[in-house]
């Protein structure tokens, strides 16, 4: 492990050159984390749909509230009250501890919040909602998906479990989200389906992309991780006119279950499998068999499913988050626009705001450095822990990743804007347990070490 000072440096693009799948393009420069940083690096500390992230490298004892200056401040921590606690403790009381009556209860209220007539099934996790989505649409060997570079190796990985190809595509320069123009370049013959990934809580051209899949019959998978609740065009993402959408409920999360997701569909049909499938391809819901009233022990087995069934205890906690959402996300609205007043005068380019009709959930809120700012990416990181502040970055972008890179015979070259992007993102701590001094701490620590020409 390296010293601070020396594992403090700007990423360089990475060189192409003959390969094992025709470029190498092995990331030069990558900086190791500094012993017993509090901030992670981006080497780890990346979540998308349901990986592990900066909170979860925080030690409890250190994850406390930073209001009076003294504690480290997480990157993230889950808003977690006593309403979630008596709802465990009444489902542990039931009996009933697996996917039962709670999670019923959690799909129809999620199916309520949203409207528009659509199905929902919980997941034990996004990555497997998105697993099953494209299963269910029957993708598989010899045929090709698009997803963007700029996302976190589930949205790619379970295109590859069903034996199809990922195809990457770079992201849009303002918003960081999948470039249109850039999927309708990678569209060839083999091509079925689109997965949008809805960056930070901001939703994709969805106008533009739902033109293209149905210009070219294909079908739309929304990667909606982070984009609860979230609207395009004056709709919900969930109620829009894709083919399947998939929120996750990761401990991150703008609403939280711990692990889990969500998928949701208005075709009764791909509802319908991904229920089968969710839970090894049998015919009937586990719940059904054991509470009858007359035997029913009989089920059959029509095909080759997965374990991806969401628990009553973890449904108890998303029912009672998700009463709390429009609150939840009324604070993270709040805190944004108080980051982009605050430090508007900094070296920094702010997040994409939403336009008419759109909203932004605000899972997430990402700067890019400029230039002028005269501080790499990772030595500010550094410098935040010092001052107590965790961070993290969204996303190393999957071309930089060793086997998406060697598999698909990826290069920085192909992708330039997420590569600028990623070479000068940080994502600054925002969650509803923060309070507007742990919020000013950080903008006075970002004031502190970028050049800026007014005080916040």
């Amino acid at each position: 492990m390296t010293e601070p000072a020396q594992a403090v440096q700007d990423l360089a693009a990475p060189p192409c050159g003959a390969g094992p799948a025709g470029r190498d393009c092995q990331p030069a420069g990558v900086a190791e984390p500094a012993a017993g940083g509090a901030a992670t690096d981006a080497a780890d500390a990346v979540d998308a749909a349901d990986a592990v992230d900066a909170v979860d490298a925080v030690d409890a004892a250190d994850a406390v509230d930073a209001a009076d200056g003294d504690g480290f401040l997480p990157f993230a921590l889950p808003d977690i009250g006593e309403e979630e606690i008596r709802a465990v403790e009444a489902c542990l009381r039931s009996g009933w501890v697996t996917t039962g009556p709670v999670t019923r209860q959690f799909e129809t209220a999620f199916r309520d919040y949203l409207g528009g007539e659509v199905e929902t099934i919980a997941v034990n996790s996004a990555t497997a909602g998105l697993h099953l989505a494209l299963e269910s649409l029957g993708i598989g060997p010899g045929d090709e998906v698009i997803v963007p570079t700029l996302t976190f190796t589930a949205t790619a990985e379970v295109v590859r479990y069903l034996g199809a190809t990922p195809v990457f595509v770079d992201a849009d320069a303002d918003t960081l989200n999948l470039a249109p123009d850039a999927v309708q370049a990678a569209l060839t013959a083999r091509t079925r389906a689109i997965m949008p990934v809805h960056y930070a809580g901001l939703a994709c051209d969805m106008t533009a992309i739902g033109a293209l899949a149905r210009h070219h019959g294909l079908r739309v998978v929304e990667d909606a991780a982070h984009a609860f609740p979230t609207h395009w065009d004056g709709r919900l993402v969930g109620t829009l006119d894709s083919d399947v959408t998939v929120f996750s409920f990761y401990a991150n999360k703008t609403m939280t279950t711990g692990e889990g997701g969500m998928v949701v569909t208005r075709d009764a049909a791909l509802a319908q499998r991904i229920r089968c499938m969710r839970l090894h391809g049998i015919s009937r819901d586990a719940f059904d068999r054991y509470t009858a009233r007359t035997p029913s022990w009989y089920y059959e087995v029509i095909a080759a499913g997965f374990k991806y069934n969401l628990t009553d205890i973890a449904s108890a906690i998303g029912i009672a988050q998700l009463r709390k959402i429009d609150r939840f996300h009324a604070r993270r609205s709040a805190m944004a626009a108080r980051y982009n007043e605050a430090l508007a005068g900094l070296p920094v380019r702010l997040p994409a705001w939403p336009g008419p009709g759109a909203t932004h959930a605000w899972h997430l809120y990402v700067l890019r450095l400029l230039e002028t700012a005269h501080i790499g990416r990772d030595e500010l990181v550094l410098r935040l822990a010092e001052h107590g502040i965790g961070t993290s970055v969204h996303f190393i972008p999957l071309h930089r990743q060793p086997y998406w890179r060697e598999h698909s015979g990826l290069c920085a070259d192909d992708f330039p804007v997420a590569e600028r992007a990623f070479l000068s993102m940080l994502t600054l701590p925002l969650y509803t347990r923060m309070s507007d001094a742990d919020q000013e701490r950080v903008i006075a620590a970002l004031h502190a070490l970028l050049p800026c020409a007014a005080p916040p």
